[in-house]
């Protein structure tokens, strides 16, 4: 059987974005999901959409959607696609801007998938390290790489680059410059207006972390219409289903609930970071749902077991510059204080 399978894809591990709760009354703190639900809009429009129409195929373009999301963006609907999460986007944007052996350039620790998808494509990745406190020099990335993948907010640090500094970067690259804004709805600024002034930049978003849907599986693409073009060259015929399409739009209408479930995180997130400082911990200023923080005196990786056996996952990434540091993810108020109180029964901890 293993005959069959190439041989590239024989060496690649196993993706696995994060561990699934298997244990009763465990508190998730690990995958960045929004501990709040979608807009109330997202279920009533759902109700509707389940009927007859589900024996129909979906719309393969997801115009609607894309309208809908145009009309927000001041931009045509050519200017937007659609995707079965970020995450396939950035995978189509490697087969439609990087051959095999062309240059993808990104920065490390950032999104893990971003080496799994340039190693499945046979292409050759030029990796930029992140500096102290996760500075990242941005004139060391490669002026003739085919496509450049820039997380911002960053994964796992949650820190951000200034606009003004990734609009220096576009105007030097000759290739595609993807900008990952799966976490930018948490952030101060975005960068989304850059796609109207670069042909060259596609900005990536997600409704999976500030609208709540990850269980639905939709991202969309900002761009110059010939990058959108070549998207929608590359996709699946139905790449997103017709639910997915019906809760992403409804829950895209509902700006009101996306900046009152935004604001409510955003305001845990900072009394968390707070919270850490106080009891000695080193916090990363953070633009996202989540704090990347690293205990004070003792491993990273020993609190992180210390947590879990109270029923608390949080993200370890083992690595030079992560190993020192968890990533914990905003959960509601209750879920942080059980967290802190979980954190100050270590021992070890309480007296620092």
């Amino acid at each position: 059987m293993r005959a069959l399978i190439c041989p590239h894809i024989r060496r690649l591990k196993a993706y696995v974005p994060g561990e699934q709760p298997k244990i009763h009354g465990l508190i998730k703190l690990n995958t960045n999901e929004n501990p709040y639900p979608p807009s109330a809009r997202v279920f009533e429009v759902l109700k509707r959409a389940i009927d007859a129409r589900l024996r129909l195929y979906p719309d393969p373009a997801s115009l609607s959607l894309r309208k809908t999301i145009a009309s927000r963006f001041r931009c045509g609907t050519d200017n937007v696609f659609v995707g079965n999460g970020s995450d396939e986007i950035l995978a189509l944007c490697l087969r439609a801007f990087a051959g095999e052996k062309r240059k993808v350039c990104f920065p490390e620790p950032s999104y893990s998938l971003y080496p799994v998808l340039v190693q499945i494509q046979h292409a050759k990745p030029l990796i930029i390290e992140f500096g102290k406190n996760y500075a990242l020099g941005l004139k060391r990335f490669r002026r003739d790489a085919a496509l450049t993948f820039i997380a911002n907010p960053n994964v796992p640090s949650g820190t951000f680059i200034p606009k003004r500094a990734l609009a220096r970067l576009a105007r030097r690259l000759k290739g595609v410059l993807v900008i990952d804004e799966a976490y930018a709805d948490f952030a101060d600024e975005n960068c989304s207006s850059l796609f109207k002034k670069f042909p060259n930049v596609l900005i990536t978003r997600s409704f999976s972390k500030s609208y709540s849907l990850a269980g639905m599986r939709v991202g969309f693409a900002l761009g110059d219409r010939a990058l959108i073009e070549a998207l929608l060259k590359v996709k699946d015929s139905y790449n997103v289903d017709r639910l997915a399409q019906a809760a992403a739009e409804a829950a895209f209408r509902d700006q009101r609930h996306l900046r009152r479930t935004v604001k409510r995180i955003r305001r845990t997130r900072e009394r968390l970071s707070r919270t850490l400082l106080k009891r000695g911990w080193e916090v990363l200023p953070s633009s996202a749902n989540f704090v990347f923080a690293r205990p004070p005196g003792i491993p990273a990786a020993r609190v992180f077991r210390h947590l879990r056996r109270k029923k608390v996952l949080v993200r370890y990434f083992p690595g030079k510059m992560t190993g020192r540091f968890l990533r914990i993810s905003v959960g509601t108020d209750k879920e942080i204080d059980f967290l802190l109180k979980a954190i100050h029964s270590m021992p070890r901890l309480m007296k620092s």
